[in-house]
C-alpha cells in the first residue's frame, strides 16, 4: 500500500466547484439535500426576524399572558404575554449565531494547534495534546459552566465556554489529518525549495486536510446549539428578557400542563434545528469522503 504514490494525482486535481457539490448532494442524499434546504430556510428566517417578527419579543402585556394560539398570536404568548413565535425567531437568531461563532472560533484554535502538533512534533505536540486531553476529559457541559462561572454570563460567556469545548475536538482531527500527509512528495518539495514552515501549512498540508475540517465544523454546529440551549435553560445564557430557546423552556417548564403551547413551539423548533443540522452534517460527511465519491 502506498499512500505516497496517490497523493500527487489528490493533490493536483481541480476541487468541485459549489454547484457541481450541490448536484452530487441532490443525486447522493435526498435526505441531506432536503435538510440542507430546511437549515438555510431557518437561518433565513432567524436572520429576518427583526422585519418579519409580529410583535416585539421583549414587550410583555400582562393582560395577554398565556393566550392559546390564534387569538391574535399565531403561537400563543408566554406566562409574561409575549408572543411565543417572535421569540422563537428571535431565539433561533442568537442559537446559530452564537453556535456559528463557538465552533468557527473553536475550528481557528484547534486547526492552529493542531497543525502545530501534527507537523512540528517533539515537545510543542506533547504540550498541546496534554492540555487538549486535559479538556477533552470533562463533560462537555460541566466544562462548559466552569468557563461562564470564570468568565461571567452572557453571550460572549457563551461563546468562549462552547469554543472550549470544541478546541480539543478540531486539534485532535487535524493533528491525525497533518500526521497522514506530512511527509508526502508535495510537502517535502516545499521543504526542498526553502518554503518557510508557516508557507508549508498554510500552502501545501491545510489546503489538504480541509475536508475532515468542514466535516467537524458542520457536525459540531448541532451540538454546539443544544448546549448553548443548555446554559440558556440553567441561566447561564442569553440574559433576560433576550429570547433564547433554551430560556423559553426553562421559563415556561412550570405551565407546561396548562399551557404547553409556551414551550411545545420552542422545543419543536431546537429539535428540527439541530435535526436539520445532523443530517445535512452527515451528508456533507459522505459527501466529501473519497471512498464514496462515484465521479471522475
Amino acid at each position: 500500500m502506498s499512500s505516497v504514490a496517490t497523493q500527487p494525482a489528490l493533490a493536483t486535481r481541480r476541487p468541485a466547484g459549489s454547484w457541481t457539490l450541490l448536484a452530487r448532494l441532490g443525486r447522493q442524499n435526498r435526505a441531506g439535500f432536503v435538510a440542507g434546504v430546511v437549515l438555510v430556510a431557518i437561518a433565513l428566517a432567524a436572520l429576518a426576524a427583526p422585519l418579519i417578527a409580529p410583535d416585539d419579543p421583549v414587550a410583555m402585556a400582562p393582560r395577554d399572558r398565556l393566550l392559546a394560539p390564534g387569538n391574535g398570536h399565531l403561537l400563543g404568548t408566554d406566562v409574561f404575554g409575549r408572543d411565543v413565535l417572535s421569540r422563537i425567531l428571535f431565539g433561533t437568531r442568537i442559537s446559530l449565531l452564537v453556535g456559528a461563532a463557538s465552533v468557527l472560533a473553536s475550528a481557528v484554535a484547534g486547526t492552529a494547534l493542531g497543525l502545530v502538533a501534527g507537523y512540528v512534533g517533539r515537545w510543542p505536540e506533547y504540550l498541546v495534546m496534554r492540555v487538549m486531553d486535559v479538556l477533552f476529559a470533562f463533560p462537555a457541559v460541566l466544562l462548559a459552566i466552569l468557563v461562564v462561572s470564570i468568565v461571567g454570563a452572557g453571550l460572549t460567556s457563551i461563546v468562549i465556554a462552547i469554543a472550549t469545548v470544541y478546541t480539543p475536538i478540531f486539534s485532535r482531527v487535524v493533528r491525525a489529518s497533518t500526521l497522514a500527509v506530512k511527509n508526502v512528495e508535495f510537502v517535502q518539495a516545499g521543504v526542498a525549495a526553502g518554503a518557510t514552515t508557516g508557507r508549508i501549512l498554510l500552502r501545501h498540508v491545510l489546503p489538504n486536510i480541509a475536508a475532515p475540517i468542514l466535516v467537524q465544523l458542520a457536525l459540531s454546529l448541532s451540538g454546539a446549539v443544544i448546549l448553548e440551549a443548555a446554559l440558556s435553560y440553567l441561566g447561564l445564557g442569553a440574559v433576560p428578557p433576550t429570547p433564547s430557546l433554551g430560556s423559553m423552556l426553562s421559563e415556561n417548564r412550570t405551565y407546561m400542563e396548562l399551557a404547553p403551547w409556551t414551550i411545545l413551539y420552542a422545543g419543536l423548533a431546537l429539535g428540527l434545528l439541530v435535526l436539520a443540522i445532523n443530517i445535512f452534517g452527515d451528508a456533507v460527511r459522505d459527501l466529501l469522503d473519497p471512498r464514496l465519491r462515484t465521479d471522475a
